[in-house]
């Protein structure tokens, strides 16, 4: 198995929208409202409407859950699903939430994709599970997302 480079994304955020403390975790859903991808054989744009359903644990890891719509350059839709965790010290977790910049080698960021699509072009993505490794900005999320072979 290896790994082999698929893009570069970046996802751009609205702001959080907590919704409280339930019996899983406290939930926060973070609408996507647009971004872009690029890398050897997939480019194009995130195209907003679709959001991260997140769970805060007690101990401050967050489970990440977000599916959203990707257009490339030629037209083609593919549907994304991740699922991941992101978790470190506290007070590095604390600098994240206030949206002040922290170097991704202070936390820990991961991401398992999934792709659907119906372009031909594309099909290969049907079949292909991606890893990323991820750094949380501001107002963004960007990854480096891999493909296992």
């Amino acid at each position: 198995m290896r790994l082999e480079a698929l893009a570069t994304f970046r996802v751009d955020l609205d702001p959080v929208m907590d919704l409280g403390v339930s019996h899983l975790g406290r939930r926060r859903v973070i609408n996507i409202i647009g971004g872009s991808f690029d890398g050897p054989r997939l480019s194009g744009e995130i195209l907003p409407g679709g959001a991260d359903w997140q769970l805060v644990h007690d101990d401050g890891m967050v489970s990440i859950d977000t599916r959203y719509t990707l257009r490339t350059g030629d037209g083609a839709l593919i549907f994304i699903s991740t699922s991941g965790v992101r978790h470190g010290p506290p007070d590095v977790l604390a600098r994240l939430a206030a949206g002040s910049p922290v170097d991704p080698a202070e936390y820990y960021f991961r991401l398992f994709c999934r792709f659907e699509t119906g372009g031909e072009r594309y099909a290969w993505l049907n079949r292909t599970l991606a890893v990323a490794s991820a750094s949380r900005r501001a107002a963004a999320v960007h990854y480096d997302a891999y493909t296992l072979t």
